[in-house]
């Protein structure tokens, strides 16, 4: 099938998927002025918004990974005639949300033909005009995520004067699967398709942008959680080194972890194979989608799978060799970087101090915790009331958490690449609206929890009140909004995200300042003495194994 005619297919659909379907706006496709626009793949004709922003949704920058091509390296695509790009494409296939969790912006349409990404341009843009880019990647614990999602929607960014770039990669087993059928058929590597994907859209974005008003040495890449860590994997890379100028890692920031050998990766779609009764790979790419899903691991919206998981691993392409191997040789994106996290992060959620509330319940804990050592950790981390207790124990979660994650970084970049790293806590409470109740938070009691920063960043916190009021945003609100956003432009236009409305230094070890964004950000010290002691004494299990967030994107 043909791209054009994969077009019109879609569009026949939507008959009865108008509903959930997300479009442009609520009438029909406003043409825009200068267009269509020549890409490598073909012309693209997008859709002025009502606030004169410029879109281009559903931009297919890759074939459908579908048939024979499932499991397969992104493929360059083109197309005749011009591509309508005015409503985004479908969700890679995920399991679905349920309607009453925080991250519901509505119904997506899902499918394995999911690789189409969606640009959003100031008014005024035009080619050459050399504007920022500032590109998102989801998160989703690399089995959920959208590029489609409202909370990771560009108009406002693109109001501000930057282009924002967002797309869909694979994700879960069709998104990482490695095998030895696999390994042979593509000459010795498998596995890590989603990263690929990724990859493919950067080059994609590099190649084109200037075509929209962007500069393409004026690329800064961004992601949250699983998308933090896709981030870093694009700047460990050998193949996507030099397709952006700085890169921004939100809940958390690892370019030094382990990954597994290809090896690994091979036994999990053996046990994929095994569990799905498929004779070979050939039988593995008819089975439908939903049948892989169902036995693939899953842990978050309300689901709950011990099955197969697809781990990151050295393939053999995408890394050729480990991250600090990669970083010593040179191969990787020397760019700087932001490192991110925040106050009620997944780090507070694993930690058995963060379910202490009085004095007598924190220093039981940790002493059970830390055991004879656990005087020195309540002179380092003390409490004097009640009241000081989840204060000091959401610190010692951070400063052994996300935190200590930001400043391993600094030191990588300091000791591989001689580039600055940026380094932040989002300390921020959402203005949740009174009465609200969600499946996944308890409002009243959640603090900057995981996302949380997001939609400062982006300038997409009243998208969250799509379907009902949720939030209500004040002028402390707003002003944040105004700093993150505008730092986050000058990250892509500068190199730095240190504006005159929110000055921020670089981190060093030998003056390892952060800002913390609190309702006012603030420029604080690391307190490496207890980072340290907490590195040299490693904390005893307490209790069960906390339960993860349903939600992690």
């Amino acid at each position: 099938m043909t791209p054009s005619f994969k077009r019109l297919a879609l569009a026949s659909i939507a008959i009865w998927t108008l509903a959930a379907a997300p479009v442009a706006s609520a009438g029909g496709m406003i043409a825009l002025s200068g267009d269509p626009v020549a890409t490598s793949g073909g012309k693209v004709a997008g859709t002025r918004l009502a606030s004169g922003v410029k879109a281009y949704l559903g931009i297919p920058y890759a074939k459908s990974p579908t048939q024979d091509l499932r499991w397969r390296a992104p493929q360059a695509t083109s197309w005749d005639g011009v591509w309508n790009a005015d409503r985004k494409g479908a969700e890679c296939i995920q399991v679905l949300r349920p309607h009453d969790i925080n991250h519901y912006f509505g119904e997506e349409p899902s499918s394995e033909d999911c690789l189409y990404m969606n640009i959003w341009a100031p008014p005024q843009a035009k080619a050459g005009a050399g504007l920022p880019v500032v590109v998102f990647i989801y998160g989703g614990g690399g089995t959920i995520g959208s590029s489609g999602m409202a909370n990771y929607d560009g108009e406002n960014m693109a109001r501000r004067g930057a282009i924002f770039v967002n797309f869909n990669y694979r994700v879960g087993l069709l998104g990482y699967l490695a095998h030895p059928e696999l390994t042979k058929e593509q000459g010795g590597h498998s596995g890590n398709y989603g990263y690929l994907d990724q990859s493919a859209a950067l080059k994609w974005i590099k190649d084109n942008i200037a075509a929209f008003g962007g500069d393409p040495d004026k690329v800064v890449i961004s992601g949250q959680s699983f998308g933090a860590g896709s981030v870093a994997a694009q700047v460990t890379s050998p193949l996507s080194k030099g397709l952006f100028r700085g890169a921004v890692m939100m809940s958390a920031c690892n370019l030094t972890g382990p990954l597994a050998p290809l090896s690994e990766g091979e036994a999990a779609g053996l046990e994929l194979q095994k569990r799905l009764g498929a004779a070979d790979l050939a039988a593995l790419r008819n089975i439908p989608a939903d049948r892989i899903l169902a036995v693939q691991s899953e842990n978050q919206v309300g689901v709950n799978v011990r099955g197969v998981r697809a781990p990151a691993i050295v393939d053999g392409l995408f890394w050729t060799e480990g991250h600090e191997a990669a970083l010593a040789s040179g191969k990787v994106s020397n760019v700087p970087i932001i490192a991110s996290s925040n106050g009620d992060d997944i780090d507070a959620g694993q930690s058995p101090l963060t379910r202490t509330h009085t004095m007598a319940e924190y220093q039981e804990t940790a002493r059970k915790m830390y055991g004879a050592d656990a005087d020195s950790f309540l002179k380092l981390f003390p409490v004097k009331t009640d009241a000081d207790v989840q204060p000091m124990a959401h610190a010692a979660a951070m400063e052994n958490g996300m935190l200590k994650s930001s400043r391993t970084c600094g030191v990588a970049q300091e000791k591989f690449g001689g580039v600055p790293t940026f380094v932040s806590a989002f300390m921020h409470k959402h203005p949740y609206a009174p009465g609200l109740k969600l499946a996944d938070q308890d409002v009243a009691t959640v603090g900057a929890y995981h996302t949380a920063d997001v939609p400062y960043w982006f300038d997409t916190l009243d998208n969250y009140n799509k379907f009902r009021v949720t939030r209500v945003p004040t002028q402390t609100d707003r002003t944040l909004i105004d700093q993150m956003s505008g730092s986050l432009i000058a990250m892509a236009e500068t190199g730095s995200p240190s504006t005159k409305a929110m000055a921020w230094p670089a981190w060093t070890s030998k003056a390892p300042q952060y800002l913390v964004i609190g309702d006012t950000p603030v420029v604080q010290k690391m307190n490496v003495k207890r980072m340290d002691w907490l590195a040299a004494h490693p904390a005893a299990q307490v209790g069960p194994a906390p339960v993860q967030p349903r939600v992690r994107d």
